[in-house]
């Protein structure tokens, strides 16, 4: 089995491009469905973000998985692969490891340390876990990321420089009018990205906040908690001209601000300039409004780099979670070696059990004379015996599952105690409850194949 990713970033993809490859929060749970169905693909987790696309999966073939992952987007985005092929990157077992702790820890975002992206992996490990599109492999996986995750900003100080998409935007607002004091703010959309605008504007002096939104129980909502006024889509369009600030971030498939539309505003402001920043993915703003005389108009991609004077402390920070990384990189290759003596373990557990079981019968038929609390005791010290004997060949093949022969290792501990038709039951026991299923269940392939290891894995063991 290997582990691997796909997908395309801020960094390999303009938003014209990415926007092409967004998930809808509703569509998630077919593509899911979908993903995992494919060729070859044992577990998947999708992970969809207005700056990044990736598509995380568990494959049993080496050579043709990204093959078969570029099938899945070219069928689901309707595209032809040679659209998208050279925006896209791809890692493997390790390097895709890293890459996910990389991810979930800020490190990989546009705006390093940001901490929206650890709720977002979450969401998508969630999601997936619900569609049972993940198994052994990424239950695991992704649960030590979000958890390393949240330790890493907990234990270092690389958030406590206020910068994210959204601050970027209120930065990006500065540079126009050197300050937000008697400047009118209207929001559309009510999501938390809207939400955590909204705070740094507010916080910043902004005079007055318009909450513009499609349903306007959730407008109200929010200007409740921002302190502004609510209006509908309708109403927003009517009362643009009032606006000094355009911050948008709706799940809109279509534009809800149109280059005409900006245009009979600005014809009401009488030349005072309207600074409109479109942090929606797909966009929300038409790209044309940025001819209209007087509008500064910035997407997703414009942001990049504006909080600088934060960022040099996030670096210095990021230094201690790359060790941190390094550690849960080696934490989970040491997790993975055990997958493959577990069969083992078993087997040997389930034959002393039974070695005891069969020898307190005849102990039983053989003094008769035994009373319940008498039996009781012995069947408690026999079984302290049991498990004292296999404590340490338990332990020690645990260790040899990591070294460079480990192979053979497994091999001779199946020989000494004589596990062969123990761990063949098991196997055929294990099949047999499968069979019923006709679509692949990513737990049972992982764990009937979790004796074999990943090849980056493998490779790292000394």
């Amino acid at each position: 089995m290997h582990i691997i990713v796909v997908g395309l970033n801020y960094r390999t993809a303009p938003v014209e491009v990415r926007e092409r490859f967004t998930f809808a929060e509703q569509d998630l749970p077919a593509a899911l469905q979908q993903l995992k169905q494919t060729k070859s693909i044992l577990e998947g987790v999708i992970v969809a973000t207005c700056n990044r696309t990736e598509l995380y999966a568990v494959v049993d073939r080496h050579h043709l998985c990204g093959h078969y992952i570029r099938s899945f987007m070219e069928k689901w985005f309707a595209l032809p692969r040679q659209q998208f092929t050279n925006h896209l990157y791809m890692y493997e077992d390790d390097q895709a490891i890293e890459h996910l702790f990389r991810v979930a820890s800020g490190l990989d975002s546009m705006v390093i340390g940001e901490t929206q992206i650890l709720g977002q992996v979450k969401e998508a490990f969630l999601t997936a876990q619900k569609e049972k599109a993940t198994g052994t492999l990424f239950n695991m996986l992704f649960k030590q990321a979000i958890t390393m995750a949240k330790r890493a900003h907990s234990e270092t100080s690389i958030g406590e420089a206020a910068v994210s998409v959204s601050y970027a935007a209120v930065e990006l607002g500065k540079r126009i009018f050197g300050n937000f004091a008697k400047k009118t703010v209207m929001i559309i959309g009510a999501g938390k990205m809207s939400e955590l605008t909204g705070k740094h504007l507010s916080s910043n002096g902004a005079e007055r906040v318009i909450v513009a939104n499609r349903t306007l129980e959730r407008a109200v909502e929010l200007a409740d908690k921002l302190g502004g006024t609510p209006c509908t889509m309708e109403e927003a369009i009517a009362r643009l001209h009032e606006a000094d600030v355009v911050i948008s971030s709706t799940g809109a498939s279509k534009y809800v601000l149109l280059r005409e539309q900006v245009a009979a505003a600005m014809q009401r402001r009488k030349s005072r300039p309207l600074f409109m920043i479109d942090i929606a993915m797909p966009r929300d703003l038409d790209p044309a409004i940025a001819a209209v005389d007087n509008v500064f108009l910035y997407n997703i991609d414009d942001l990049e780099g504006i909080v600088g004077s934060n960022l040099e402390q996030r670096r210095r920070e990021s230094l201690k979670i790359e060790t941190m990384i390094a550690i849960e990189l080696e934490s989970f290759r040491s997790w993975y070696k055990t997958l493959g003596v577990i069969p083992l373990i078993r087997a040997l557990q389930t034959k002393a059990e039974t070695i005891h079981s069969e020898t307190m019968d005849s102990l039983e038929k053989k003094l008769p004379g035994l009373d319940e609390h008498e039996m009781k005791v012995i069947r408690k010290l026999t079984k302290s015996i049991v498990n004292q004997m296999m404590s340490d060949p338990i332990l020690r093949i645990k260790e040899m599952a990591g070294e460079k022969h480990a192979g053979e290792a497994m091999d001779m501990f199946v020989k000494l105690f004589a596990l062969e038709q123990s761990i063949e039951d098991g196997r055929e026991t294990a099949q047999a409850a499968s069979k019923p299923s006709q679509v692949k269940e990513p737990q049972a392939a992982a764990e009937s194949a979790s004796v074999q290891m990943p090849a980056g894995i493998a490779a790292a063991t000394p």
